[in-house]
């Protein structure tokens, strides 16, 4: 069976395929999704599997899933006021163009570095 090393002597680390990792691990989200953080732990083993394929290549990626032992996670640390403050603050500038400073209820496109409108208008004279 492909990907599967449970003893670490190929790849490393333990080494499962998808859906057979052995209970007790967890990947980041769905540690996550109990309410739980990895807390600095490290990793102790892995999933691998084969992604897609991209475009016009004949070989296909592998990917990797990191697992973490659910006895040693700890809960999520909960959201303080000045870190909902310091939240806020880092999605407005996401959302304000820096060419036209409107702020827009999308995230501005990293590829533009502006709003669409600004990317879009012809270049001002310099």
């Amino acid at each position: 069976m492909k990907f599967f090393d449970p003893e670490g002597t190929e790849y490393g680390i333990p080494t499962y395929p998808r859906r057979l990792a052995p209970e007790g691990l967890a990947t980041r989200r769905q540690l996550r999704a109990r309410g739980l953080r990895p807390a600095g732990q490290p990793v102790v083993a892995q999933i691998l599997w084969f992604g897609r394929r991209p475009l016009g290549s004949r070989e296909r990626l592998v990917r990797v899933a990191y697992l973490y032992r659910l006895d040693l996670a700890r809960p999520v640390r909960p959201m303080t006021p000045g870190l909902w403050r310091a939240h806020h603050a880092m999605m407005r500038a996401r959302r304000t163009c820096p060419v036209c400073t409107i702020h827009y209820p999308y995230v501005m496109p990293t590829s533009l570095g502006c709003c669409p409108a600004c990317a879009d208008a012809p270049a001002l004279a310099a």
